[in-house]
C-alpha cells in the first residue's frame, strides 16, 4: 500500500515538473514579443514646424517700369572694304569664331595679278641697284677721269700722254682731273640713290597690293557669333557694304531710353530689379554706362545695364528695368519674402500666426518688388504680425504651430 502511494506521489511530481518545465520558453518569448511603438507614433513626438518670421516696415520709393532691349556686350559690323564677288561664307548665325579667323572673303584674282606684277618690279629694282653699287665702287677705286680716251691726245702711246698730254691740256684750261673725278663720283652716287629709291617704291607697291588683299578678308575682331548675314556665296558686293554682323553673346546688356527727369535717381553701379521676357525671369542689373548726352528729340539718355552671365535669352529680347523715381513721396510699406506668397487661383495670400497659434490664409495686395527675395505690400497685413516665410504643401487654415518649435525671427529691418 505504501509503496503504491509512493509511486503515486512520484507521478505526480513529475507531472508537476513537466507543466513548470513547459511554461519557462513562454515566459522568456513574452519578453521578445513585447510592443514596439514607433517615434512618429508616439503623441509627445517632435514635428518639424515651418519658419515663422516676423513682418517689419521698410522705405520704399516709387518705381517707373521702362521698356528697353538686350543688347549684346560687343558687337560689330563687318563691312566689304574692295569690290569683288563673293567666293567664301565660313558660317550661318550662332556659329562661333576665334579673333583672327575668316568670316567672308572676296574675290582676288586681280589683285593677285598685280602682286605677281609688283614682285617681277622688285627683281629689276634689285638688279639696277646692284648694278649702281657696282658702277660707284669702279669708280671709287678706278676713276674715269684718268682714262686717257677722254683727254684730248695726238695718238701717241699711252705714257706719252700721261707724262705731256694731260699736264699740258689742263695747263691750257682743257680739264681739270680732280674736278672730273668728284663729278663722277658724284653721278655714280646719285645712280645709286636713284636706283634705290626705286627698289623702295617697288617694296611699297607690293605692300600696298597686299594690304588691299588682306581687305578682301572679312576677320572675326573677337571671339563671337555671327548674328547676321547679308550677302551670299556669289553676291557682288561694293566698298562699304555691309556682310555681316558680329557679337559676343555671352555677355549681355539691356539698353534703355530713360527720361531725363528721372537720372538724378541713376548714378553708376547703381543695381536695380530687371525683368526679361523669357518666363519672366527676374533678375538684377547694374548700371554699366551712361551716355553723356540726352537726345534732342526724344529728350531720353541712353543708359546701359549689366545682366549677370548666363541669363536665358539673347540679344534682340524685350526687358524691363524697374528705374526709381526720386521726385515721388517714399513710402514705408510692409516687405515680405516671395517664398511666403501662395496663390489662391490668380489672388496672392499669406498664411499668418494669429493669437490662438493656428494659421490663417489672408489675402494679399502686392505692391513692387524691393529686390530679387522680397516684395512690398500694400494692404491685407501689417508690420508685427508673424507669417510663415515658407508654407507647406497642403497648408490651410487652422493649421496649429508646435509650441517651442517655431522660429521666430524678424523679417528686414529698415
Amino acid at each position: 500500500m505504501k509503496q503504491h502511494m509512493s509511486h503515486r506521489l512520484l507521478q505526480v511530481v513529475t507531472g508537476l515538473l513537466v507543466f513548470i518545465a513547459g511554461l519557462l520558453p513562454l515566459q522568456a518569448n513574452s519578453f521578445v514579443s513585447a510592443p514596439t511603438y514607433n517615434r512618429a507614433m508616439q503623441p509627445n513626438a517632435a514635428v518639424a514646424q515651418p519658419e515663422i518670421i516676423t513682418v517689419s516696415n521698410t522705405q520704399t520709393g516709387t518705381s517707373i517700369v521702362i521698356g528697353g532691349t538686350v543688347t549684346p556686350l560687343r558687337e560689330a559690323t563687318l563691312t566689304a572694304q574692295m569690290p569683288g564677288r563673293v567666293e567664301y561664307l565660313a558660317g550661318i548665325e550662332g556659329d562661333w569664331f576665334r579673333p583672327g579667323q575668316v568670316i567672308v572673303a572676296v574675290d582676288d584674282d586681280d589683285l593677285q595679278a598685280q602682286r605677281r606684277q609688283a614682285i617681277a618690279n622688285i627683281n629689276g629694282q634689285v638688279s639696277a641697284l646692284q648694278n649702281a653699287q657696282v658702277q660707284y665702287s669702279r669708280e671709287f677705286w678706278s676713276p674715269q677721269s684718268r682714262n686717257i680716251g677722254r683727254m684730248p691726245g695726238m695718238a701717241l702711246p699711252s705714257l706719252f700722254d700721261q707724262v705731256f698730254t694731260r699736264p699740258w691740256g689742263s695747263a691750257m684750261g682743257y680739264g681739270n682731273p680732280l674736278l672730273d673725278r668728284q663729278a663722277d663720283l658724284y653721278s655714280q652716287n646719285s645712280q645709286l640713290g636713284l636706283s634705290r629709291s626705286q627698289y623702295i617704291a617697288a617694296l611699297s607697291q607690293l605692300q600696298e597690293i597686299d594690304a588691299r588683299l588682306k581687305d578682301t578678308r572679312a576677320l572675326a575682331p573677337f571671339e563671337g557669333v555671327v548674328v547676321k548675314r547679308f550677302v551670299e556665296v556669289g553676291d557682288t558686293v561694293q566698298p562699304g557694304q555691309a556682310l555681316v554682323k558680329f557679337a559676343d553673346a555671352r555677355y549681355l546688356q539691356i539698353q534703355v531710353e530713360i527720361p531725363a527727369r528721372l537720372m538724378s535717381g541713376i548714378r553708376q553701379d547703381m543695381v536695380v530689379p530687371a525683368v526679361l521676357d523669357v518666363g519672366n525671369t527676374r533678375v538684377t542689373a547694374r548700371v554699366a554706362q551712361i551716355y553723356p548726352m540726352a537726345d534732342s528729340k526724344r529728350h531720353t539718355v541712353t543708359v546701359k545695364f549689366d545682366l549677370p552671365e548666363g541669363v536665358p535669352g539673347g540679344p534682340g529680347m524685350y526687358a524691363e528695368v524697374m528705374v526709381p523715381d526720386v521726385n515721388a513721396p517714399v513710402n514705408v510699406l510692409p516687405v515680405i519674402p516671395r517664398t511666403a506668397v501662395v496663390w489662391r487661383g490668380s489672388l496672392p495670400a499669406v498664411f499668418v500666426l494669429n493669437a490662438d497659434n493656428k494659421s490663417e490664409l489672408r489675402l494679399l495686395r502686392l505692391g513692387e518688388a524691393v529686390d530679387e527675395t522680397h516684395v512690398s505690400v500694400l494692404s491685407g497685413i501689417r508690420s508685427g504680425e508673424r507669417i510663415y516665410a515658407r508654407p507647406t504643401p497642403g497648408m490651410a487654415s487652422g493649421w496649429q504651430s508646435g509650441v517651442g518649435q517655431q522660429k521666430d525671427r524678424p523679417e528686414q529691418g529698415e
